[in-house]
């Protein structure tokens, strides 16, 4: 690599972080810019008072090889536990269990409800829905409109603030692309210690014991000590081109604004505002489709109470559509580190709009409004709660709606003939749903076809191979994703690369 000014990274989330550390494998040049005052990203940690949490959850568990071997090459094994898995789905005042068990669902369905949601099956199998392109058809040509109703449509909409008529069927097919209702039915009645074909989700996984921000700072550190540059409270606002190539970006910060040269451009930051970025700008038809691309927002509202309400569940998905929360985190099941005095702390995680009511409510008033709601639920009794805290988190999630897929092909032709230099990674830089370590895998890539020429189809990950957070029946399930997004509780995904890395078995608290 014929190098003179290195590459600037943009953001320092799990991509962006792991970009520069790959680069500096190969002794390359490498300047970190993060816009906000911690790194992480959405991966982050965030610490109240001595409480800590996890931003949307993250289960460290993956079935590409590189990304498990990079985890503990920045933690190592003893800084990890591994964490049983459990989530389950609160809907009419009952939980339910995920994976499904054929018993819990039909005492709380009832016979007759059960009845009819195998009828609704039956008559999606044999006459589906014609249109399948949004993710109401979709879901519903494969559990039936009963089953969609109840255990897909009321959380999804909470998520995506839109009708579910409206949101993609993309979506759908990357999260839980192969899971049906009869695959479902034989992971719940046929035992698995008789099945080696049948997969069942992971029991667990590990967790870095003081949260995911732990990998990432601990990254940041070793970025530094080998050479390179990470500034936080920097923002990127404008990449300079000339001669079809991005030759420099300026950085507005505490120093003040300056540009600095590069010779490659990795972002991880909002592919939209990379685009608004660019100087001179892009032409009005990409600057739309950028302007054309939205994005769902999130905010935690934590809540201290006593042990006594806490429950074994990592989060329980809230599909009760009388409030407004869509799930409950308990940091206390992801790791005892994360909680403190005898008391666990519950997340209750909002999706919303950074313009909506919810955005701008103060934050006491949106502890006292998850309060009432995490009482309405029977969750914990009347007066509990004895403290809370409120973190929002802009731009978490990008939307899948009609118009995305023309935007993005239209952005990435626009780049890939103006400025090959600049290379987009990660969840918001691709303006795709990935998963932490997906991110990561794009980045690795990315550093790969900067320093080698290598010439990987960085768009690739996450569309062409299968990708369960799944063991089959006769693994030990002990390999753990960075989820690190809210999803219907059936959730699949797909990737490419992998291999498998030697088996590890941190220990920890269980």
């Amino acid at each position: 690599m014929d190098e003179r000014h290195g590459t600037v990274v943009i953001g320092a989330g799990p991509a962006g972080l792991t970009a520069a550390y790959e680069l500096l494998r190969h002794g390359a040049t490498v300047r970190v810019f993060e816009a906000d005052a911690v790194v992480g990203g959405i991966s982050r940690t965030v610490e109240r008072d001595g409480w800590r949490f996890d931003i949307g959850g993250h289960r460290f568990f993956t079935k590409v090889g590189r990304v498990e071997e990079f985890w503990h090459e920045i933690l190592p094994d003893e800084e990890f536990l591994l964490r049983p898995r459990m989530s389950r789905i609160f809907y009419r005042g009952a939980l339910y269990d995920y994976p499904l068990n054929a018993g819990n669902a039909l005492r709380n369905l009832g016979v007759r409800e059960a009845a009819r949601c195998m009828g609704s099956y039956a008559k999606a199998r044999l006459r589906p829905p014609k249109d399948q392109s949004h993710f109401e058809g979709w879901v519903s040509a494969r559990f039936g409109w009963r089953l969609y109703s109840i255990f897909f449509k009321t959380y999804t909409e909470k998520v995506w603030g839109m009708p579910a008529d409206q949101l993609q069927a993309d979506w759908a097919a990357q999260r839980i692309k192969n899971l049906s209702l009869s695959s479902a039915v034989l992971n719940a009645l046929l035992p698995r210690r008789n099945r080696t074909d049948v997969t069942s989700l992971i029991e667990e996984f590990q967790y870095p014991k003081f949260g995911p921000g732990m990998m990432w700072e601990r990254c940041t550190q070793e970025v530094r000590r080998r050479g390179g540059e990470v500034t936080t409270g920097a923002w990127v606002t404008a990449v300079h081109r000339n001669g079809g190539r991005a030759v420099a970006v300026t950085v507005d910060g505490a120093a003040g604004e300056r540009r600095v040269p590069a010779d490659h451009v990795i972002s991880s930051m909002p592919i939209s505002e990379l685009v608004a970025a660019v100087r001179p700008a892009a032409p009005p038809e990409v600057l739309a489709c950028a302007a054309g691309l939205r994005y769902r927002d999130f905010l935690t509202v934590a809540l201290v109470v006593p042990q006594e309400f806490s429950f074994p569940d990592n989060w329980i998905y809230v599909h009760d559509p009388a409030v407004n929360v869509g799930r409950i985190q308990n940091f206390g099941s992801w790791s005892p580190y994360l909680v403190k005095d005898g008391r666990t702390c519950l997340g209750l995680e909002y999706f919303v709009f950074e313009d909506d009511e919810t955005w701008r409510t103060s934050d006491a008033d949106l502890v006292a409004r998850a309060t009432a709601e995490l009482e309405q639920l029977g969750l914990v009794r009347p007066g509990a709660v004895e403290s809370g805290y409120v973190v929002r988190m802009p731009k978490a999630y990008p939307v899948y709606d009609d118009r995305y897929q023309h935007n993005v092909d239209t952005i990435r032709a626009w780049l890939a003939r103006e400025l090959p230099n600049v290379h987009p990674v990660g969840r918001n830089g691709m303006h795709r749903y990935n998963n932490q370590d997906h991110s990561m895998l794009t980045a690795m890539l990315t550093a790969e076809n900067i320093v080698h020429g290598a010439g990987h189809d960085v768009w690739s990950v996450n569309v062409e191979q299968d990708y369960h957070e799944q063991s089959s029946g006769n693994g030990d399930g002990r390999r753990g994703t960075g989820r690190d997004a809210p999803t219907v509780p059936a959730r699949t995904v797909s990737a490419v690369g992998g291999g498998r890395a030697p088996d590890r078995r941190p220990t920890g608290v269980n």
